[in-house]
């Protein structure tokens, strides 16, 4: 039976000459991520920053001059129109009204009222009004899902593998967040409850991928007792390349058509998930492996001391 193969078996790339080259960069694309962070910021969205979000599809293709225009005239600040789906649909931000809760909703009656007047026919299929106090609970619990879980896996690694695996997961996590947190800066993405979704995302399948290759490197590590660990580890990644490659494509498969016909809701989502992918397996490659070479050098050996040649069986030393 035909089986694909992204590399060949035999394949042994020096992964960890690169080590560090690919730890430094790391931290310098981390810190550009945090100050990004700070200025210009993120571009928060309705959840988080309060506003007002009206969907609507018009009868007839629509007429995006007139509509931001009439909204303009209403004097509720800055007016933002998308279309997304069909010509004839369209998504109306409009920046969070000066008072509470109550003048969100009243600001948004307005709107479906203009719109029911100046383009009669205009179905409005939903709205979302956030107001401060909302938002602001929304991103504390947010912030709080995102800190869980990395706490969540850290427990996980922690008692699944010795501490130096567990330390070298969760850095390089927290590596892969803020780079993930750049990324919407740098583009502009919107940051809100969707946003969260993705990030936790990412983080279940950089945290999955690197148990795959510790996994591996756990094995290897009771078979060859007198192998230096730098060359353990770059034989266990190599031995797994195939199914990190494997997987990696498999899912960005599944998540292109996502990106490229999911809608205003969800193209922005898949967006972040093919950055993801990519940035989960080469930090599993290039952050986690080093990383574990560096805390793990002469402290992962134990046992009887056994020598083996990669692809042999195990011997007793003398």
């Amino acid at each position: 039976m035909f089986h694909l193969r992204l590399v060949p078996d035999n394949t042994r790339i020096p992964f960890m000459r690169g080590r560090y080259a690919g730890i430094i960069l790391s931290i310098v694309l981390s810190v550009a991520s945090l100050g990004l962070f700070f200025y210009p910021g993120l571009n928060y969205g309705i959840d988080f920053a309060g506003g007002i979000v009206i969907e609507a599809r018009t009868p007839e293709a629509t007429d995006f001059g007139k509509m931001r225009s009439t909204l303009h005239n209403l004097n509720m600040g800055s007016v933002a129109l998308q279309e997304f789906g069909s010509a004839n649909d369209v998504l109306i931000r409009l920046e969070r009204q000066p008072g509470d809760d109550a003048a969100q909703q009243r600001a948004a009656d307005r709107v479906r009222a203009t719109l029911a007047q100046e383009f009669p026919g205009t179905q409005v299929r939903r709205v979302e009004a956030v107001g401060a106090s909302v938002s602001g609970e929304l991103f504390r619990s947010g912030m709080l899902a995102l800190g869980l879980a990395m706490v969540a896996m850290l427990v996980y690694i922690w008692f699944r593998f010795e501490w130096q695996f567990g330390a070298g997961a969760v850095v390089t996590l927290l590596l892969d967040v803020t780079k993930t947190i750049g990324f919407y800066v740098l583009f502009d993405l919107q940051f809100n409850l969707t946003a969260i979704a993705a990030i936790l995302t990412i983080m279940g399948y950089s945290i999955n991928d690197k148990v795959v290759v510790y996994d591996r490197m756990r094995e290897n590590l009771r078979i060859y007792k007198k192998m230096p660990l730098r060359e353990l580890i770059d034989l266990s990644i190599n031995e797994t390349l195939n199914r990190t490659l494997g997987t990696s494509l498999a899912t960005l498969l599944s998540i292109i058509p996502l990106a490229i016909f999911g809608g205003e809701a969800l193209q922005e989502f898949g967006i972040v998930l093919i950055f993801g992918i990519f940035l989960a397996t080469s930090s599993s490659i290039f952050i986690a492996a080093p990383i574990l070479l560096f805390l793990g050098e002469n402290r992962l050996r134990r046992g009887a001391p056994e020598a083996a040649a990669p692809g042999g069986q195990p011997q007793q030393a003398p």
